[in-house]
């Protein structure tokens, strides 16, 4: 899933799930940056005093993702959660839609509702639990599963310079893609390019194991909404059993799903405002409000406002630290996502026979 969903569905399914306009803001925004939280390691202050940071993400052509051990620990517990299904590892850490471990890992986030972090924690929670759905079929380690061959689309938006190279070469462009792709990108959806994260899009493949797979997006992607909505409800009313939520009502379903089918520029940031023009003029039942701007990077990010650092250098700027760091969001969401990895890796998957830390 791309930023129209992370940060503007959830911004909506937030809002009708019960949160202030502040609060679902924050969440969002904890929700998309799991996306955006590229830089680790420690941030040193000019006193001496230090923070660890955790990476959520690499770029997609990093050269971290293809070193299999560290990116368990970044693509298992944030974008490709087990679903624990099956009898072999590779089995057993294939992502599934609202699996067991799933709802296990958003009922933590819920128990931990009293803490002064807790909406960031339920961001970094959803964006986990939503991408069950996106990146079902897939694994955050090295496996057959993630290989994609003979990739098809109904609505074939890759580049157009691929197609006619595909043509000159009288071959077809999923082969090119797949021959090259599958092997650079070993992990995860990267050899399914962008399809998994088109809320429209109607795909198929063949994986690693020979397996046709078809997939169609759009219930997924309007289930994901449903869900992550009474996860929000279960969040307010500090109920753990928040499948039973009543969630979106049908009329905001309805329209969520139109939305979702007809925004189909292939630029995410072009789709987030729609979403957000739409929202504005009430297209929504139940929600007529603009979603604030999303700032991810630079000046008037999280990172901005607690370290006054306004871009990614070399880490040899040194802030002075302060009694506001420790109330930023930036603080705040740093230590969701080092939680978040704990529960997950050290606690719910062992307690469902995985061990991938």
């Amino acid at each position: 899933m791309n930023i129209d969903f992370h940060y503007g569905v959830i911004y909506v399914a937030s809002r009708l799930g019960g949160l202030s306009a502040a609060d679902a803001t924050t969440v969002a925004h904890a929700c998309q940056y799991v996306d955006d939280a590229t830089t680790s390691g420690l941030l040193y202050f000019s006193g001496g005093e230090t923070f660890e940071r955790f990476a959520t993400a690499h770029k997609l052509f990093d050269y971290e993702n293809l070193l299999n051990e560290g990116n368990r620990l970044v693509w298992t517990p944030f974008h490709f959660l087990p679903g624990g299904q099956g009898q072999t590892l590779e089995e057993r850490a294939i992502c599934r839609p609202n699996s067991e471990i799933a709802q296990a890992v958003v009922k933590r986030a819920i128990a931990h509702k009293d803490a002064g972090n807790a909406l960031h924690r339920l961001g970094v929670t959803l964006h986990t639990y939503v991408d069950t759905w996106a990146h079902q079929g897939f694994a955050g380690i090295e496996c057959a599963s993630n290989k994609v061959r003979h990739l098809e689309a109904e609505d074939c938006t890759r580049e157009q310079w691929l197609h006619r190279f595909a043509n000159f070469m009288k071959r077809e462009l999923a082969e090119i893609e797949s021959d090259v792709l599958s092997d650079a990108l070993p992990l995860g959806h990267g050899a399914a390019l962008h399809y998994p994260d088109q809320p429209w899009a109607k795909w198929n493949y063949i994986n690693g194991h020979g397996k046709h797979v078809h997939r169609e997006n759009l219930g997924d992607f309007v289930m994901a909404a449903e869900m992550a909505c009474r996860a929000v409800q279960g969040y307010c009313a500090g109920n753990q059993d928040f499948i039973s939520n009543s969630g979106l009502s049908s009329d905001a379903s309805s329209a969520l799903r139109n939305l979702l089918d007809t925004n189909r520029n292939i630029d995410e940031i072009a789709r987030l405002k729609v979403i957000s023009d739409l929202v504005a003029a009430g297209a929504i039942p139940g929600l007529r409000e603009p979603i604030p701007t999303y700032i991810g990077k630079g000046p008037g990010s999280w990172k901005h406002l607690a370290t006054g650092i306004k871009e990614d250098g070399d880490g040899h700027e040194r802030p002075a630290w302060s009694e506001a760091f420790e109330e930023s969001d930036y603080r705040k969401f740093h230590d969701a996502v080092k939680e978040h990895r704990a529960v997950v890796t050290l606690d719910i998957l062992p307690a469902h026979k995985l061990r991938l830390n």
